[in-house]
């Protein structure tokens, strides 16, 4: 909350959207660079599944920024003073960009150096994270809230055709150094529409809200919610963990696999994300999920089917991959966040949100570590049945986890309507 008069004339939607965006496509670069781009280095240069799927460690940050979230939003924003969201992004971005500039001449090996300069890099960009996620909610209007959503969710798979797609082809051109350079050069270049625009412009506020994990915690709709996020994931991003490893020992080239995260991302994954959001406003996100966790189910078993059978053709390898990775998953989650948003209280939706994205963190870095070592010792085979066997148990359970939590809201509604 803020004094009547100290806000004074709000910034455009559209100027809020690529100040946001291009930070939400900043720390994708990053994601991208991490669990696609790096992955495929690493296993080229012949190192095990084991220790590739060690890098998922690095989501532990996303995973427990919960813990630090309410701290950040309280020296963000005041009780009496300026919005400080500028300082944290600025500060944080340039210690990102300087850790990337640090891995590119220390190099991709031994492989626990890159996991312990990346996982400091991951801590403070979830750390930005938290800011950007408040600022955005706070400069937009609840009916423009759309706009943070689509550049949260179209951000996230530009970013990753740079970080994945990109990075790959430079690094078969011109080597390591080179390639990483050139993603912490454009980490910085994307922060400025931040660092130039409506943030740069802070008003003296009085706020009487203080950010609380506690309030959130008490309410069964977040509880609910940290479930479904829970079994959502596990549904949708396990059976994807060793998909860049897996291709590069089909036969793909990092240049080849670097066109195909590109070209996934920035075109599958963005037609994706517009198509989920059409989808979502005409049938609804619970069947939007569960229709997204069906297909990614068989489009496991198919890649079980292409570990045991190898001598399918590679455009078709290449066109579930991208189906997969980028068309199911970027409709799916255009759902599962248009639900974050509903369950979350405005007062303090950047705590409540943060909430669901470590649940989200939390199950990625476990199932990671977990594909990787099920792949090394059974096979990529074993891992995507696996994998499609638990979307298909978590179906049914979801269904009924999104039908209490349309009761719940149902009931919240009526009760402050009385």
């Amino acid at each position: 909350m803020t004094t009547p008069d100290a806000r004074g004339v709000q910034p455009s939607p559209a100027i809020v959207f690529a100040a946001v965006g291009g930070l939400y496509v900043g720390q994708s670069v990053i994601g991208g660079f991490t669990f696609l781009g790096l992955p495929a280095v690493l296993r080229t240069a012949g190192l095990p599944l084991d220790k590739i799927g060690l890098l998922y460690l690095i989501v532990l940050p996303w995973a427990l920024k919960f813990l630090w979230a309410p701290f950040i939003e309280r020296f963000r924003l005041p009780r009496v003073g300026k919005n400080r969201s500028r300082i944290i992004v600025g500060a944080g971005v340039g210690t990102c960009a300087f850790g990337l500039v640090i891995l590119a001449f220390a190099g991709p090996s031994p492989v626990i150096v890159a996991i312990a300069i990346l996982f400091f890099i991951a801590v403070v960009t979830a750390t930005v994270d938290i800011a950007c996620d408040g600022y955005a909610v706070e400069a937009l209007s609840k009916e423009q809230h759309g706009w943070a959503n689509a550049a949260q969710v179209g951000g996230a798979y530009l970013g990753s055709a740079i970080g994945a797609g990109l990075f790959l082809v430079l690094v078969d051109l011109y080597g390591w150094t080179t390639a990483t350079l050139v993603m912490a050069a454009l980490v910085v270049l994307l922060m400025l529409p931040f660092m130039c625009g409506p943030s740069a412009i802070a008003r003296v506020e009085t706020r009487n809200q203080t950010p609380s994990m506690r309030r959130a915690l008490n309410r069964q709709e977040i509880r609910n919610g940290l479930v479904i996020a829970a079994l959502y994931v596990a549904a949708q991003k396990w059976g994807l963990a060793m998909l860049g490893p897996f291709l590069i020992d089909y036969g793909f080239s990092l240049a080849s696999l670097g066109l195909l995260n590109g070209a996934g991302s920035m075109i599958v994954g963005f037609a994706g994300a517009l198509l989920g959001g059409m989808l979502v406003r005409l049938y609804g996100s619970r069947r939007v999920l569960l229709l997204s966790i069906i297909a990614q189910s068989l489009l496991l078993c198919a890649f079980a089917l292409l570990a045991l059978h190898r001598e399918t053709a590679h455009w078709i390898v290449m066109t579930l991959a991208i189906t997969s990775s980028s068309g199911v998953m970027s409709i799916g989650f255009v759902a599962l966040y248009a639900c974050f948003m509903g369950w979350s209280d405005p007062r303090q939706a950047g705590v409540d949100f943060t909430l669901f994205q470590c649940m989200d963190g939390i199950v990625s870095m476990a199932g990671g570590i977990g594909a990787g070592t099920i792949a090394e010792r059974f096979g990529y085979q074993t891992s995507f049945l696996i994998a499609a066997g638990i979307s298909a148990l978590v179906a049914p359970i979801l269904t009924l986890l999104l039908k209490r939590s349309d009761a719940l809201a149902k009931a919240v509604k009526y009760s402050q309507t009385q």
